[in-house]
């Protein structure tokens, strides 16, 4: 979809429809509202006095012009109650209304920013919001479609509309940020969409020298004989199990910039996660082709930085591989030896996650990092602690942890800390290797944190566990069935406001 944005006032828009907003139990309408029912003798006014429209969160109406208006059409979306506004609320009204914008095949309209200059939401923020609720809930995946859509619907273009000129510079930066954030976010949620036998390590090597080619990266792809010199040998012995060649996949944003701070972003890529010898249960393993999300959001997350020219070193890291059972497959009881020289008892083969992450934080370290965050569908334990509804975060860095958890109030892709105390090492303790890499069920999302710790202890290090958030089977606002893309938007703005703060 094109965002345009236009000075003017929304109810002399020519087009084919208008978006305007109403608070929830509201008797007033707002200033953009009283000159549209104006222009409509009171329909709106009416609508509303007869209780037939309450502001509701998702709720919407629709009103019809007639042929001496400049647009067609009425759209009004609630907004909920004018005390619970924030970023999200303009996300959430914004995806509902572009949905049904769609739904009645209207091909292009004009909104109001949503909820600018209350509570405190500057009109820039409020404009990022309203393209990011938009464009994400319009997202669409039908690459493997062989047939056409029988009932196509397409938005073609969205034209914000600005009243106040002094603000038009801003908001148009805002603006021109959500569309590159939700590029990033469209990349993620497609390559996670995609089969594993489409997209192999293979085929996400390519990808990222696709982005490094658009956007002037450095890109460099490891082939297993590379990753063997380094010595990588946990990530090897993930791999070792399945025909497809494992790729580690540089992409550095401003190399050699010395000068600049440099983050390092680790994405676990297992592109198609069986389990292996400690093979998965049949059901829903299907869905085990998004074992490679969180390298999709590293590669989505380099894109938007690029785009975005943060002026900040960024370095994406994606060790990718499948994790198959096989004649040549890893064990359990076997013993590999990480990059780092320290030997990891395996416990179950299903847990390799870690395993690719253990030797991606040791070559990050090459990089001498302000910091190193990875992210990975690491554990279900996630999902039993923490529900649908937070990342889990650990970290060896207060100062770190305060910055992801502000960005994921911005974003709304919240995170809640866990603990990493020192007794949670106890139960990875082996017999005869220097670690095991599994603590068995109690507290495994803990433990399982604990064992990457062991990797990155002499840097300021992150790890998010995103299991289980990374698809879902309902739509949602601005987020349709399956790949959600979790996690772009919050390494994006962890990058943002770092990149603001130095």
């Amino acid at each position: 979809m094109d965002v345009q944005l236009k000075l003017g006032n929304i109810h002399q828009e020519q087009t084919e429809l208008v978006v305007l907003n109403h608070w929830q139990d509201a008797v007033q309408l707002n200033e953009a509202a009283v000159a549209v029912d104006s222009a409509l003798s009171g329909q709106i006014s009416r609508l509303i006095a007869y209780g037939d429209f309450k502001g509701r969160v998702q709720e919407t109406a629709l009103l019809y012009a007639d042929d001496a208006h400049p647009f067609k059409r009425v759209l009004i979306v609630g907004l909920g109650k004018e005390e619970k506004l924030n970023l999200e609320a303009i996300r959430v009204a914004a995806a509902t209304a572009a949905r049904r914008v769609r739904d009645l095949r209207v091909n292009r309209y004009a909104t109001v920013i949503h909820g600018e200059g209350h509570c405190g939401i500057n009109p820039a923020d409020a404009a990022q919001a309203v393209v990011e609720g938009s464009e994400l809930a319009l997202y669409e995946f039908r690459e493997l479609k062989s047939e056409p859509e029988e009932d196509p619907k397409h938005v073609a273009e969205m034209t914000i509309v600005v009243a106040d000129e002094s603000k038009y510079a801003e908001v148009q930066s805002a603006v021109d940020a959500a569309h590159k954030i939700a590029a990033g976010v469209y990349l993620a949620r497609d390559l996670v969409n995609l089969p594993g036998n489409y997209a192999t390590p293979t085929f996400l090597a390519r990808r990222a020298q696709e982005i490094a080619d658009e956007l002037g990266l450095v890109c460099q792809v490891l082939d297993r004989a590379e990753i063997a010199e380094l010595g990588m040998g946990a990530f090897l012995g993930v791999a070792q199990g399945s025909e497809q060649p494992p790729k580690f996949i540089i992409l550095e944003y401003n190399a050699g910039r010395d000068a600049l701070d440099t983050v390092v972003l680790i994405g676990k890529a297992v592109t198609f996660d069986s389990g292996g010898i400690s093979i998965k249960p049949r059901e829903d393993m299907d869905r085990m082709k998004g074992d490679m999300a969180g390298g999709a959001d590293v590669l989505g997350a380099m894109r938007t930085a690029a785009a975005l020219k943060l002026p900040l070193h960024v370095v994406g890291l994606v060790p990718a591989t499948e994790n198959l059972p096989s004649g040549k497959a890893y064990k359990p009881g076997d013993v590999v030896r990480a990059m780092s020289g320290k030997t990891i008892e395996v416990i179950s083969t299903d847990s390799e996650g870690r395993m690719l992450l253990a030797d991606a934080l040791c070559y990050a370290a090459r990089y001498k990092p302000n910091a190193i965050v990875d992210i990975a569908t690491l554990t279900g334990a996630r999902a039993i602690a923490l529900g649908d509804h937070a990342i889990a975060l650990f970290a060896n860095d207060d100062d770190l942890a305060r910055r992801f958890e502000a960005a994921g109030q911005a974003t709304f892709e919240r995170v809640w800390r866990m603990p990493l105390f020192e007794e949670y090492g106890e139960r990875l303790k082996s017999d005869v290797a220097d670690i095991k890499h599994s603590g068995g069920l109690p507290g495994s999302a803990i433990t399982s944190a604990y064992f990457l710790s062991k990797f990155a202890k002499d840097f300021s290090w992150a790890h998010l566990d995103i299991a289980g958030l990374v698809s879902t089977t309902t739509d949602k606002p601005y987020t349709p069935r399956w790949a959600t893309g979790l996690g772009v938007r919050l390494l994006v703005q962890f990058l943002r406001d770092w990149s603001a703060r130095t």
